[in-house]
């Protein structure tokens, strides 16, 4: 008589283990840690000119050729949405973190801040554009800060703040 070389309990054990890692890693991308370090890099010249490229395409029609946002951005349009914050030292995207800045890019606002009732003009991007061109974006901006405001929003990073 032939020996089997699977068995059936073997099979089944190997299959489960590999949707327990499948759902780990998904649980781990989206709720938890990435499976890479979100850090933004103004000083990567490359990395910068592809955010400026993507930035003018997707970006600058709501937050400005030159980062300065939507008139009255602090308070709700007359549809009840807020609009599009400046992104250069005067606005308030220096006081987030990279992965705040991330996830709010990818997710959108009320989604990754988890803001029930939230109303915001701003649109996901995890359809549009790949986590790579996220950061690039993110970079092009943080480049543009005074050092003084980089140095803070380092700090901050370096922190764990916000």
């Amino acid at each position: 008589m032939k020996q089997k070389l699977f068995k059936f309990p073997i099979v089944i054990g190997v299959l489960a283990a590999l949707v327990a890692i499948f759902i780990a890693g998904g649980n781990l991308y989206f709720f938890g840690e990435r499976p890479f370090e979100i850090k933004l890099e103004p000083a990567n010249t490359a990395m910068v000119k592809k955010g400026a490229v993507i930035y003018a395409e997707y970006c600058a029609s709501c937050h400005g050729a030159d980062l300065e946002g939507q008139p009255n951005w602090q308070s709700p349009d007359a549809d009840g949405k807020m609009p599009a914050p400046p992104h250069d030292q005067r606005g308030h995207t220096w006081h987030h973190s990279d992965e705040v800045l991330f996830g709010v890019t990818k997710l959108g606002t009320a989604a990754y801040l988890k803001l029930e009732g939230f109303e915001s003009a701003m649109p996901m991007f995890e359809a549009v554009l790949k986590d790579e061109e996220i950061i690039a974006v993110l970079s092009y901006i943080k480049a543009q800060w005074p050092a003084e405001i980089r140095e803070r929003h380092n700090q901050m990073n370096a922190a764990g703040k916000g």
